[in-house]
């Protein structure tokens, strides 16, 4: 049994089917889309996906999301088309079997290929239709930043300003030449929602569009009626969100349990751009989706399914207190930390004293300046995250997958809390142990070699080559060295604050120090300063 359409009535009695007509689903949105999604990746296709499942088998959805991808355009061609747009999601609870559900919601696939002719006329076609509401991403942080880690503008924008709307190739140049389209045919309205974990997303998003939108309009290529569109709420929103499931590469055990059930050619593919992606999703259970409610042109009826829609303060108070305290920056401990001591499963690490220890402590430092949002306890939350989301067996997550891009996150993850801590009288920067751990021990990760004197290579950051060159003449056998790192502390572009001029240089810089002292020094420095 193949993952097909015309299989849809005869899988397994364990894997759960939909049940609305698809072909009907499909039809409709062809002639009157509501969803384009940018970003044809996992938590797509495992989570935001499978939202509009729900609504569509509870029959208050009417229409398919049209995914597109900016990227990597063999996850189409391998993914997508071969299999339908089918996606065969197994969610993987800590306490009970998977349990396993093809999700048909995807209506099309289009290629954000402005040099293909017909994939770009079908994606214009769909962005410029009234009946579109919501153009949504997930396209990670990095696909939002129009310049380098110099302050400059990366090369593929600066072509894009000169050349216009008629030729661009970077994501946020193609979007905007997409709304500049739907300006010129009918000027309707649109929610652009990005849903990528990263802070202030919708802010992000809105910078970038408006900031290439204004130099076209400088050059002449687009009219100042077009500012005044896209800077129009009633016209164009860009709502903030907070999204949180984990969606892990695809696990071997996977697609095993699927040929045991009679699925066949189910196996993960790696495309030519490095991309390892499979016909199937594993993702973890726990999901948690919250939405600005700023939709000018109606939006999908998504809190009938688990989703929050809500004002941009509470958006922004969940986002905070998840992705400075209660899980991305255990998160992020977890991963450099679990490469130094040579884990590559998360839930491995969970058994570890020592590395539960650094993330309980982290959490506590964080939850001395957290903001209740209401809708969502931060204490429940890190409860959940520590004793059943991150001890999961089943979630085959990696900690070499969780340090890529650390430098993007760190002025979030860390520099947020700390600069709380400045801001409130009551607490004092003397009193921080954990987050200064994880500080010395990320730069103790960047060197590439583990507790055992192993070498690795760290895993992918815009910022690596610039860091190590800071760092690479320093031995893990001499802590001598241990000053260089002043380099790095005083940038505030890593950690939003020059932490030279506070005290935790001193206090970095001593934990750092006893790292550099050869075999197991990593593991004697977490046991003197965990309790």
């Amino acid at each position: 049994m193949q993952l097909k359409l015309e299989n849809l009535n005869h899988f397994n009695n364990n894997i759960k089917t939909p049940q609305y007509d698809v072909e009907k689903i499909k039809n409709k949105t062809a002639t009157s889309p509501k969803w384009l999604h940018f970003g044809a990746g996992n938590i797509f296709r495992g989570y935001i996906a499978r939202l509009q499942d729900e609504l569509l088998n509870l029959g208050l959805a009417d229409s398919g999301i049209v995914a597109c991808e900016t990227f990597d355009y063999e996850i189409i061609d391998q993914i997508y088309r071969p299999y339908d747009n089918l996606v065969l999601l197994a969610t993987l609870a800590s306490d009970k079997p998977s349990t396993y559900r093809i999700i048909s919601s995807i209506a099309d696939a289009i290629k954000a290929d402005v040099n293909d002719f017909k994939e770009y006329s079908k994606l214009k076609d769909v962005f410029v239709n009234p009946s579109l509401q919501m153009v949504s991403f997930t396209i990670t942080e990095k696909g939002y930043n129009l310049k380098g880690v110099n302050g400059s503008y990366l090369d593929i924008v600066v072509q894009d300003m000169e050349n216009g709307p008629q030729n661009c190739h970077h994501a946020m140049s193609i979007v905007c030449a997409l709304l500049y389209q739907r300006y010129l045919k009918n000027a309707h309205p649109l929610a652009l929602v990005s849903m990528d974990n990263c802070s202030h997303n919708g802010e992000k998003l809105q910078n970038a569009i408006l900031d290439i939108a204004s130099k076209w309009c400088e050059k002449g290529y687009v009219e100042k009626g077009f500012i005044d569109y896209l800077t129009n709420s009633d016209k164009i929103s860009f709502p903030w969100s907070m999204i949180d499931k984990i969606t892990p590469r695809p696990a071997e055990k996977i697609a095993e349990e699927l040929n045991t059930l009679g699925i066949e050619n189910i196996n993960p593919v790696t495309t030519s751009k490095k991309t390892f992606i499979a016909p199937f999703v594993n993702a973890e259970e726990a999901e948690y989706l919250v939405i600005e409610d700023s939709f000018p042109n109606g939006k999908p009826a998504l809190d009938k399914v688990g989703v929050y829609y809500t004002t941009r303060e509470t958006v922004n108070k969940v986002e905070t207190m998840k992705v400075t305290t209660c899980l991305n920056p255990l998160h992020t401990a977890l991963a450099v930390y679990g490469v130094l001591l040579g884990y590559h499963a998360i839930y491995e690490e969970m058994k570890n004293p020592l590395l539960v220890g650094l993330i309980k402590g982290v959490a506590r430092e964080g939850m001395k300046v957290v903001v209740d949002p209401k809708i969502i306890s931060p204490q429940a939350f890190l409860d959940e995250v520590i004793n059943k989301r991150l001890p999961n067996p089943s979630i085959p997550d990696a900690p070499e997958r969780i340090a890529t891009d650390t430098s993007l996150k760190v002025p979030v993850r860390y520099g947020e809390t700390i600069k709380s801590y400045l801001k409130d009288d009551k607490l004092s920067l003397d009193d921080l142990v954990y987050i200064p751990l994880v500080i010395a021990g990320w730069f103790r990760y960047i060197l590439g070699y583990d507790d055992n004197l192993n070498p690795y290579k760290p895993s992918n950051d815009p910022q690596l080559n610039d860091l190590y060159q800071i760092l690479c003449d320093i031995d893990v056998n001499d802590p001598s060295y241990s000053t260089k790192i002043d380099t790095i502390l005083a940038n505030d572009h890593i950690f939003g604050i020059d932490l030279t001029k506070t005290p935790l240089k001193n206090k970095v810089s001593e934990m750092f120090k006893k790292m550099l002292c050869g075999k197991d020094a990593v593991v004697k420095t977490l046991t003197e300063y965990i309790q």
